[in-house]
């Protein structure tokens, strides 16, 4: 391909992202150095470094890096598990199958605050939920601090289990028969086929979910936005939700762009070690 015609191709993207990536990024770095607030959006005041400092001595912040933290590392590997399950499961379907998988991509279709809205619903005094766990285990469900994180969690577990399940069934009907059939052969039972024959090959779509997953479950807002509202007494504001709510209901705009670049290095570092994995799978493909 000669290099006008790759440039004519890729040209158009390049410009994309430079537009919605690369320009507001390094706007968001600009004002992370400067005071600014609505009334002196047009003239803002250097400070350097301030913005990061009082974000760094910020007990909310910090409190919301927790409850980041605990959501990924509840949900990720949580959801990436139950959807292997769902997976394998639809991998011995023949009858039905693409109503079950239709039906199954429902969280996905359904848009995520109408969704949170259900769900949030359900467990109110007129919701099936709290009906259940009233007649079942004479239990009053009430929103607070302990079971406001729960819900959202629960919320995730429902909403984001479609899309890994999704990857590891398509990743299932391209496995070759032929290793499978060998591994039988060789008297492996169904347990061994999975874990020494099928889950290693499935290796690099599992370290591609949990990237995804890692990102998706790191800037949750919606559903926090929707069952708490924001309130800081259930103890549920993810790192996102406090950058939004201090860049426009505390009007800090600064602040809030040293949260949002802060944020940016967080799940860079987290993800590290699966960016190196994912180098290393593509050089042995070669």
């Amino acid at each position: 391909m000669s290099r006008k015609l790759f440039l004519f191709f890729a040209g158009p993207s390049v410009v994309i992202m430079l537009l919605l990536m690369i320009l507001p990024l390094v706007a968001s770095i600009y004002m992370s150095f400067n005071l600014i607030t609505f009334r002196n959006l047009m003239s803002p005041q250097w400070i350097g470094w301030e913005n990061y400092q009082k974000v760094l001595v910020d007990p909310a912040f910090w409190s919301a890096v927790k409850f980041t933290l605990i959501y990924v590392a509840a949900t990720v590997p949580i959801t990436i598990l139950l959807g292997y399950i769902l997976a394998l499961m639809l991998d011995q379907v023949t009858h039905f199958r693409g109503l079950m998988i239709g039906a199954m991509l429902l969280p996905m279709v359904i848009t995520p605050v109408v969704g949170a809205m259900m769900f949030r619903d359900m467990f109110d005094r007129t919701g099936l939920y709290y009906y259940i766990l009233k007649v079942l285990f004479d239990y009053k469900f009430i929103l607070n601090s302990t079971t406001a994180p729960i819900l959202i969690i629960l919320y995730h577990l429902w909403g984001g289990i479609t899309f890994p399940m999704i990857v590891l069934f398509a990743g299932l009907q391209t496995q070759n028969p032929e290793i499978l059939e060998a591994a039988e052969v060789d008297g492996a039972n169904w347990f061994q086929r999975l874990i020494y024959v099928v889950t290693p090959q499935l290796r690099s779509l599992f370290v591609f979910i949990t990237l995804i997953s890692i990102m998706d479950s790191y800037r949750v807002y919606d559903s926090i936005f929707v069952i708490t509202g924001g309130n800081p007494a259930y103890k549920a504001n993810s790192i996102i939700f406090y950058t939004i709510s201090t860049a426009i209901a505390y009007r800090n705009l600064g602040k809030g762009n040293a949260m949002a670049i802060l944020t940016v290095i967080g799940i860079f570092v987290v993800l590290i070690p699966y960016l190196i994995m994912t180098y290393r799978d593509q050089l042995e493909e070669r």
